[in-house]
């Protein structure tokens, strides 16, 4: 019986043999494994003969000098270090490894190298200046203002203790000292960098936009006055003109922390997640552990919907992120979706009391509170908010529940009521808990303190002084020609006065300090009211250039698309914003059902219209734009009584009457 060959075993056809004999396979194949270590070993031998390349300490250290004037600081450091392995106690080095790290912002480390370098007879006097600079990155501002005054005449000392200065709140003996400092040495690159950063942190954009300018054409490969500018600029035109600055910086120096994060955080913003992730990655490669980095890691985690991740990556930046805002927010909402209340709760509580104006904080606290069973807790954090014309219709939602649970169905009620018909009305300036005195008593004790100002500018618009604000606002325009803050409040005061034309004005101007997303929606707002269409579309089209991202403003395109007859537009805009918001936005899918009917695509604009009066049949604009997809769909039975509803609903809407009469032939 023939043998039976496995099917992974098939027998072979012999090759047919040819000119030499060979060896056997296996003959063969142990010679060249043989030949292979032999190469192996004999390559080893050789790297045992040559011995690294020893660093020369002198070369290492004009290396490091030479990174530090090209603004290199990372290489710099590692130069500087590499030196120190050979001469440990070389002063020259531990000095410039000392002022690398002052200028990568470790402020610990470079007090390290400060004390071995006078360890190694650098003189105190020389070390005391550079001593108070790493106090002042250390947090320690007392401190620095001490070290400072043993060199009082010395820049470096005097721009650590204007830093200190203001970052204890006076900002205006911190200007004075780096005003005088300037007066002597006018091209002081890292003095004009210093006078941005603190003009920039008090929310003098102007001053800072000017100082930043005036440090990257003295300091032009300077990443920290590059990282400055990159910032100025976000804050005044967007975020995608400032990416060139923080790509410059990183240019200079790939592995400098303040721009790898400003660069990260931009990007995230712009909606470019993979890129955001390696420019993380990377300053965790310059700085590892740093919490900066894990934050904005924790973001993309919350987005991928991975929260487990975000929370190890929150726990690890540990307690330093603790005061941040948007921190804040994201902990307490990692809590809230794991139904620790208690603890997200305590979060947005402390949030609310640092920013009682912050709409979003308060309405997660409100959420918070009324799931933990403290309804009065959250009428307290909410009435403030659903009291307002503007107010949303989840933030209504929430204090309709807080009533119910509270026993009072009469203004639960009131609130369900507001709350199904999803009416947003004018927003208003944020109404203040205090007496109108108590602030102007306050804004007359402070002056020269924006914040006390604006604050009383709001108490006499609440309190109907509208010409007192309009007054007041002018005053500190003059005063703050640099703070977009305001001329914004200059703005508000002319739109409670219906002024629109003026009211544009103060708005454009606050816009070429800081066009930000309430400076826009303020701006657009007047210019549509004084009959400038054009100049509204051009100032929101600016903005999407710089801010892609922007919900509001994505809302205002398709709006303004649908009202000039770009249907087509209209949909491709809107539904990009459907697809990054969800389906759950009432007045975006009557959106939607409006351009699709309007762009002959009827079916589709039922369906849109359909869902929406789902989420909120009390709306008036959501039954005009069923009535309206109904009758583009051919049913003008029903198109007709949702149009009899929607003019019930809001009987003074002219576009709702225009369509129901046009429905009705």
């Amino acid at each position: 019986m023939a043998e039976a060959a496995y099917p992974l075993l098939k027998p072979r056809r012999r090759a047919r043999r040819t000119g030499a004999p060979r060896l056997p396979r296996l003959v063969g194949a142990r010679l060249v494994a043989a030949g292979i270590l032999l190469l192996l070993a004999a390559a080893a031998v050789l790297l045992a003969w040559r011995s690294p390349a020893a660093v020369d300490p002198r070369r290492a250290l004009a290396d490091a000098d030479q990174a530090f004037a090209r603004g290199n600081y990372s290489a710099a450091r590692n130069h500087a270090l590499a030196s120190l392995k050979v001469v440990p106690g070389s002063a020259p080095a531990h000095l410039l490894l000392a002022r690398a790290y002052l200028q990568l912002g470790d402020g610990v480390a470079a007090e390290g190298e400060l004390t071995r370098a006078g360890d190694a007879g650098v003189p105190a006097a020389r070390l005391d200046p550079y001593r108070a600079r790493a106090r002042f990155l250390q947090g320690d501002y007392d401190g620095a203002i001490s070290d400072a005054a043993t060199t009082p005449a010395d820049p470096v000392a005097i721009r650590a203790r204007a830093r200190a200065l203001a970052m204890q709140g006076d900002g205006a003996a911190a200007g004075e000292a780096l005003d005088a400092l300037l007066a002597r040495s006018p091209n002081d690159g890292a003095a004009w960098a210093d006078l941005g950063r603190i003009r920039l942190n008090a929310g003098d954009l102007g001053g800072a936009a000017a100082a930043a300018a005036r440090a990257v054409r003295l300091l032009p490969g300077d990443p920290v006055a590059l990282t400055l500018q990159g910032e100025v600029v976000r804050s005044r035109f967007g975020l995608t003109a400032a990416l060139p600055w923080f790509r410059a910086a990183l240019q200079r120096d790939a592995f400098y922390h303040p721009a790898l994060i400003e660069y990260a955080a931009t990007l995230g913003e712009t909606g470019r997640y993979t890129q955001m992730l390696a420019a993380t990655r990377d300053a965790l490669a310059a700085r590892p552990g740093r919490p900066q980095a894990l934050y904005l890691q924790a973001v993309l985690a919350v987005r991928a919907g991975h929260r487990a991740l975000a929370r190890d990556l929150l726990q690890k930046a540990g307690d330093t992120l603790s005061d941040l805002p948007a921190a804040m927010l994201l902990s307490g909402s990692l809590d809230y979706a794991d139904g620790k209340y208690e603890q997200a709760i305590d979060t947005w509580r402390q949030l609310v009391a640092d920013q009682p104006v912050n709409v979003l904080a308060r309405r997660l606290l409100g959420a918070a509170l009324l799931r933990s069973g403290d309804a009065a807790g959250a009428l307290d954090a909410l009435r403030p908010v659903a009291e307002r014309d503007d107010a949303d219709p989840y933030a209504l939602l929430l204090v309709a529940r807080a009533f119910e649970a509270s026993g009072d169905r009469a203004s639960a009620a009131t609130f369900l009521d507001r709350a199904a018909a999803a009416r947003v009305g004018t927003a208003a300036v944020f109404a203040t808990d205090d007496a109108v005195g108590a602030v102007l008593a306050d804004a007359a004790d402070a002056p020269s303190d924006p914040n006390y100002v604006v604050g009383a500018i709001r108490a006499q618009v609440n309190g109907g002084d509208i010409s007192g604000a309009i007054a007041r606002a002018r005053s500190l325009v003059a005063a703050s020609p640099g703070a977009p803050a305001a001329r914004l409040a200059l703005g508000d005061a002319l739109a409670a006065a219906s002024h629109w034309a003026d009211a544009a004005s103060a708005y454009a101007a606050a816009a070429d300090l800081a066009f930000d997303e309430p400076t826009m929606l303020r701006l657009v707002d007047a210019l549509g009211r004084a009959d400038r269409p054009r100049d509204a579309a051009a100032a929101l089209s600016l903005y999407l250039g710089q801010n892609p991202q922007s919900v509001p403003a994505l809302r205002l395109l398709g709006d303004l698309q649908l009202a000039g007859g770009d249907s087509a537009a209209a949909i491709e805009t809107l539904e990009s914003l459907r697809r990054m918001i969800g389906n759950r936005d009432a007045a975006l899918l009557a959106r939607l059902a409006r351009a699709y009917a309007a762009a002959d695509e009827s079916a589709v604009a039922r369906r849109y219209a359909r869902a929406a009066y789902a989420l909120a049949p009390m709306n008036p604009g959501v039954a005009d734009a069923y009535g309206v997809a109904l009758a583009a769909d051919g049913d003008l039975g029903a198109a007709r009584q949702l149009m009899a509803e929607a003019v019930a609903l809001a009987p003074a809407d002219p576009q709702i009457a225009a369509h129901a009469r046009q429905i009705a032939r």
